[in-house]
């Protein structure tokens, strides 16, 4: 049955996107299939922000500790890197790589690549040496900018042929980008469109290394309109029920660019929405606390585990918390106790939950607020208005109202292709154009999807993807191991943690310490096991001669649990 809530939010969404309505709908074909689109859209990432910058010029846009820059400050920036690539040669198409810490440094640089017509691709700033490298060979960077500390793990890359351009992004913004605009020439820049290559993301799939999602203008933009339409329709509501807010909307930026959440409805979703962002270039609750009071923040965001650190905090009752609406999540499922105690707890902010995959640009489902005190293992309804949700059969079709499938998303703001991998390209798609996105699920009778399953394997710790063979091979590599396998293991505070069992050639051993020492010099340090036992038998095998990894998974699960609880 329809809620109250749900109903509101149909009725709001029918007003702002019907005929002659801000945000009204048109359709595009793409590879065949007619799809819904929001005609208001400006055509290329370069037009959106100058049209915003030029509507918020004066607003603070971004504040990053002692430095408060405006919307005009940032673009003024971005556009003297802009036009010094394109005078440097930088041809429209070519891939330019980032890779630092938060900092307005990288968001001006996000902004001038994708001005001066290159795809920006964003390095995963937790990568070691040897996973940068394959990312930017993957991609075909024809340059990076890095901070300090990612310089440095590009320099230990032996052979690496592309220029790398050091930012201090610890200096004023104007400062930390002169060595690249200090003699900017006044060269125009490309004139771009929706179907013009903008972004490569990575995603951790089921098959070891990370592949570079790429997408066009067209489809970042109207994953960020998307988030724009359900925040107006809520906007709406509060407004209605006479609790507008009022000033500035602002938000902590304290999950890493390189991902979707902060890239999307984070970073670039606030230059419609005229809002401050406040940069935290390193997570920690009451840093957090202290910047929602100090800035008046109006919206958090984050992993799950972020929300519960602030909820649990001692320090919690020493901080004014009540300008925030709304304490969203994504990247994984929150326990419902953390759900009820969030409404109850965090001076009026209310519990949100998103579902998006790096391939969809961000977007998939929400549940808001009541609906999701209602429902607390879902993960809403399809993201109006345009999500196309499904669940599909092995074959790609539908199944029926709550059986189990694959959950598969389509819409205009999926990425196009993975680069350079037509094979995982095809996989990923239905012949209708869902995206398969690997995990299993089932809608309600109102439409509500279950996630109960993946597919993949990966393991999503604190909403970070990781991929298990990918561990493997790293474990592989060193000399001693002969078989391994790689598991998630269930974590109060971070969802899952990477667990493994390894058996080692005869007359070699190591303890899981000096295992994990290898490993924190190869991999990044998420994804090293927490976990690690020692089998002194080969590993189970099922009758295809595989490793029996859910066999594996059952027993340490069983195992953890009974040392943590002392039976």
């Amino acid at each position: 049955m329809r809620t109250e809530l749900d109903r509101r939010m149909d009725e709001g969404l029918a007003a702002l996107t019907g005929e002659g309505a801000p945000l009204g709908l048109g359709s595009i074909e793409l590879n065949g299939v007619t799809l819904p689109m929001i005609t208001a859209v400006p055509p290329s990432l370069p037009h959106y922000f100058a049209h915003y910058t030029a509507e918020h010029a004066d607003k603070t846009f971004l504040v990053a500790g002692d430095e408060r820059l405006t919307f005009a400050q940032v673009y003024t920036e971005a556009e003297k890197v802009a036009r010094t690539l394109v005078g440097e040669g930088l041809i429209a198409g070519e891939r330019v790589g980032i890779a630092m810490r938060n900092s307005p440094s990288w968001i001006a640089l996000y902004m001038a690549v994708t001005m001066a017509g290159g795809v920006v691709c964003l390095l995963n700033g937790w990568w070691q040496a040897a996973e940068l490298a394959e990312a930017v060979a993957d991609v075909g960077c024809t340059m990076i900018f890095a901070d300090p500390p990612r310089a440095k793990r590009l320099a230990a890359i032996e052979g690496l042929d592309v220029p790398v351009n050091e930012i201090d992004d610890l200096l004023p913004l104007a400062r930390a980008l002169l060595p690249i605009t200090h003699s900017w020439p006044r060269l125009p820049l490309p004139a771009l469109t929706g179907d013009d290559h903008a972004t490569i993301l990575f995603t951790s799939g089921s098959t070891g290394q990370s592949k570079g999602a790429l997408s066009d203008h067209r489809a970042v933009l109207q994953a960020v309109f998307n988030y724009l339409a359900q925040a107006l329709v809520m906007l709406g509501i509060a407004s209605q029920d006479g609790n507008a807010p009022e000033g500035q909307p602002a938000t902590l930026l304290n999950v890493p660019l390189f991902h979707v959440t902060a890239e999307v409805p984070v970073f670039l979703q606030s230059f419609a929405m005229g809002r401050k962002l406040v940069l935290m270039p390193k997570w920690d609750a009451e840093e957090a606390m202290r910047l929602i009071e100090a800035e008046a923040v109006s919206y958090f965001v984050g992993v799950p585990l972020m929300s519960f650190e602030i909820l649990t905090h001692p320090n919690r009752p020493k901080y004014n918390l009540s300008t925030v609406t709304d304490f969203a999540a994504g990247g994984a499922p929150r326990p419902v106790e953390h759900v009820r105690r969030i409404k109850e707890e965090m001076g009026g902010g209310a519990p949100l939950l998103g579902y998006g995959l790096t391939e969809t640009n961000g977007i998939g489902c929400g549940n808001w607020r009541d609906n999701y005190l209602a429902k607390p293992n879902s993960t809403g309804r399809a993201s109006a208005p345009l999500v196309d949700l499904a669940i599909l059969d092995g074959n790609g079709r539908p199944v029926l109202q709550g059986q189990r499938g694959e959950i598969g998303i389509r819409s205009v703001a999926n990425f196009k292709e993975y680069w350079n991998r037509p094979e995982a390209t095809a996989a990923a798609f239905t012949a209708d154009r869902y995206f398969l996105s690997g995990d299993i699920g089932y809608l309600d009778e109102d439409g509500y999807l279950f996630i109960v399953d993946r597919k993949k394997d990966i393991i999503i710790r604190g909403g970070e993807n990781i991929s298990c063979q990918e561990v493997e091979a790293a474990i592989y590599e060193h000399p001693a191991v002969a078989e391994a396998a790689v598991f998630g293991l269930p974590d109060e505070r971070l969802g899952e943690v990477p667990g493994a069992v390894v058996k080692y050639r005869t007359g070699e051993a190591l303890t899981p310490e000096q295992l994990c020492a290898y490993l924190y010099a190869h991999i990044a340090a998420f994804k090293v096991p927490q976990r690690i036992w020692t089998s002194d038998e080969p590993l189970p095998r099922l009758g295809t001669e595989k490793i029996d990894k859910v066999g594996l998974r059952t027993k340490y699960r069983q195992i953890a649990a009974a040392e943590a609880t002392g039976a």
